[in-house]
């Protein structure tokens, strides 16, 4: 094993007496508190996806006090998921603690055993071959991993990075981009207005692809689509609020504006 060099916590007291006092409050709760008694693993599922939602929303605006508030509600998320866990004996908050070190260790090779890695692309591709070694079946898919339940471009990132992991990638990122523009030919092949002749069902086949494949291409240019994808939302919302807003102090209705028309405050908006 490589020698680990460690910086001093001179925190580590408080962080930990912080920690065993949200165990506490979580105890309390769970036994005095009429909501939080009823509580289940299924019933908390979709109020932590909202969490998760809401960090992000946080992350994206970079507003720190509510990453911190953010991250307090799932950390007790986590916590209470693991107390119920307890109360029907198959694993508490240590098991849970744990089970990630145990993971963590295994999966850095490079850090606690003797594998090198030089770089981010080597670290990645050791996670996901030991994740498939963990999982001791050969025969199991390498993307069995990646949840259902996914967004789809969350899960188009997600697949494409697993099957990296196993060398089934592109080497350049210009493959990437020829590709693309393949899939844009192939989909303006089947989605032709002029021709009077348009297979809905193949047109939506091959716009999937041309997604899929600017998706990968992202990936090659280390931007993530997702992220980027936000902020195209949050950027059209306050410009479109901004039309709205601006038009109405003009007297005008916005439902009976000419596209010409918003034009003008859209343009406005993009100045600011």
């Amino acid at each position: 094993m490589k020698e680990i060099k460690k910086t001093p916590d001179l925190n580590r007291a408080s962080k930990l007496e912080a920690f065993d006092r949200l165990l506490t409050i979580m105890d309390e709760l769970r036994e005095n508190c009429p909501w939080d008694k009823k509580q289940t693993l299924e019933s908390l599922r979709h109020l932590t996806i909202e969490e998760t939602y809401e960090l992000s929303d946080a992350i994206i605006e970079a507003d720190v006090d509510e990453i911190k508030k953010e991250l307090g509600d799932l950390m007790l998320h986590n916590v209470f998921y693991a107390r119920i866990a307890s109360e029907t004996k198959d694993f508490d908050v240590s098991d849970v603690l744990h089970s990630v070190c145990d993971k963590l260790v295994e999966r850095h090779p490079h850090i606690y055993g003797d594998v090198d890695a030089e770089d981010e692309k080597a670290v990645k591709e050791n996670w996901e071959k030991i994740k498939l070694r963990e999982k001791g079946n050969k025969k199991k898919s390498v993307l069995g991993g990646v949840p259902k339940s996914l967004p789809a471009l969350v899960k188009a990132m997600r697949i494409q990075e697993k099957a990296r992991g196993v060398g089934f990638d592109w080497d350049e990122p210009q493959q990437v981009w020829d590709k693309v523009e393949e899939e844009m030919g192939e989909f303006r092949t089947e989605f032709n207005p002029e021709s009077g002749n348009i297979d809905q069902e193949k047109a939506q086949s091959e716009f999937g692809d041309l997604l899929f494949s600017l998706i990968n291409y992202a990936r090659f240019i280390d931007i993530n689509p997702e992220e980027a994808l936000e902020r195209t939302n949050k950027k059209f919302i306050k410009r479109f609020q901004f039309l709205e807003t601006e038009s109405a102090k003009d007297g005008k209705d916005i439902t009976e504006m000419t596209l010409d028309e918003m034009d003008e405050y859209w343009e406005r908006a993009k100045s600011l």
